[in-house]
């Protein structure tokens, strides 16, 4: 008798990638939510229907398959473990089962490959909602950490960096105000930056820090794959 558990570890590989594409279609699903609709599926209204019952909805019907779909070829890991343990290494408990799951965790994880493939390709973003939920926490609030980075850099020590963009991030949410408006009344801050410095510090689009050159490495990396 054939061991099983290559059979049971080529399953939990499908597994492990039906569990990143779950991963990715979730963050979707998330980012489409009505209050956030930051990025999302393509919709088309001609061929698609959001809900059976509210006729505004657009829910990220294929994102939400890919989710569906993944637990199922998860839940084979457990079928495929069961398999190994064999009465003296030669009864048939196995075959019945694996007739079912090997054929179906590949055909399940090419398809929503593809699902996601297809997601992916025709992504719909909304800048405005994301310029608005960079600004929740109020004007320039998300880039104090970012600043703090920049001082320490720049000779200020950490702890002190760290306790001078607090105060100003307090003001400026007591207040109202901008976080860059009240680090410009800052003079312990401003000794280390130029009033051009802090422009750049507390622009969103241009901390992105080493995300373009990861994404190219993955895609060169992928390249070699296929």
């Amino acid at each position: 008798m054939v061991q099983r558990d290559n059979h049971a570890e080529f399953i939990m590989v499908l597994a492990n990638i039906a569990t990143t594409l779950d991963k990715i279609a979730l963050e979707i699903r998330n980012l489409q939510r009505t209050e956030i609709m930051e990025v999302g599926e393509k919709f088309d209204p001609e061929k698609q229907v959001g809900s059976s019952t509210m006729p505004h909805k657009m829910n990220p019907v294929t994102a939400e398959r890919i989710c569906g779909i993944a637990r199922v070829i998860r839940s084979y890991v457990i079928a495929a473990l069961e398999n190994d343990p064999l009465w003296h290494e030669r009864d048939f408990t196995n075959s019945s089962s694996e007739r079912i799951i090997l054929p179906e965790v590949c055909i399940l994880t090419d398809y929503i490959l593809k699902l996601t493939l297809d997601v992916l390709g025709n992504f719909v973003f909304y800048p405005e909602n994301i310029k608005r939920s960079l600004e929740f926490t109020g004007e320039g609030l998300i880039m104090a950490e970012r600043l703090m980075a920049e001082l320490t850099m720049r000779g200020m020590g950490r702890q002190t960096a760290y306790a001078a963009v607090r105060r100003c991030a307090i003001e400026a949410s007591r207040t109202g105000r901008s976080l860059r408006d009240v680090v410009l009344e800052s003079p312990e801050i401003m000794d280390y930056v130029t009033e051009e410095d802090l422009e750049e510090i507390m622009d969103p689009e241009t901390y992105i820090g080493s995300s373009r050159r990861i994404v190219e490495r993955v895609l060169e990396e992928s390249e070699k794959w296929l």
